[in-house]
């Protein structure tokens, strides 16, 4: 029995469309290893005074302001009850503004909503305050 030349053709681009279907799908996938959470250390001084914290990924912000229960708290009338908020990701640090009236700086620039990365020797100033980062790193 023949086929037709259309056939064949067809034929044979379904069988080499399918060929390369199962050599995609058959390879095996790269997974990743799980990430293991960082803790960053972070080293500072707020108006000269030093501090010393642990911060761990995937744990809430760390809360700077005037609020008694902040975890980096400001006697700054200037500073809002809960100002700004420091928290790890991917083995870093990440300052965001928490919508403060005064606003959040890093570095003389003045920080919009979304979170930027906080490095050793940056400086952040909330109201009158002056917060020296001397090191923030990732623990093993």
């Amino acid at each position: 029995m023949t086929f037709p030349a259309e056939m064949r053709i067809e034929s044979l681009e379904i069988l080499g469309a399918l060929a390369v279907f199962g050599a995609i799908v058959g390879r095996r996938r790269f997974t990743p290893a799980p990430r293991v959470p960082q803790d960053i250390r972070l080293v500072l001084a707020v108006n000269d005074r030093p501090a010393e914290l642990t911060i761990s990924e995937g744990q809430a912000g760390r809360i700077i302001g005037r609020s008694s229960d902040a975890d980096i708290p400001l006697a700054d009338p200037e500073a809002s009850r809960r100002h700004a908020a420091l928290q790890a990701a991917g083995g870093s640090l990440f300052l965001t503004d928490l919508g403060s009236r005064n606003g959040t700086f890093l570095n003389g620039k003045r920080l919009s909503v979304e979170g930027i990365e906080v490095k050793s020797g940056d400086h952040i100033d909330v109201g009158n305050t002056r917060i020296e980062v001397s090191e923030a790193q990732a623990l093993p």
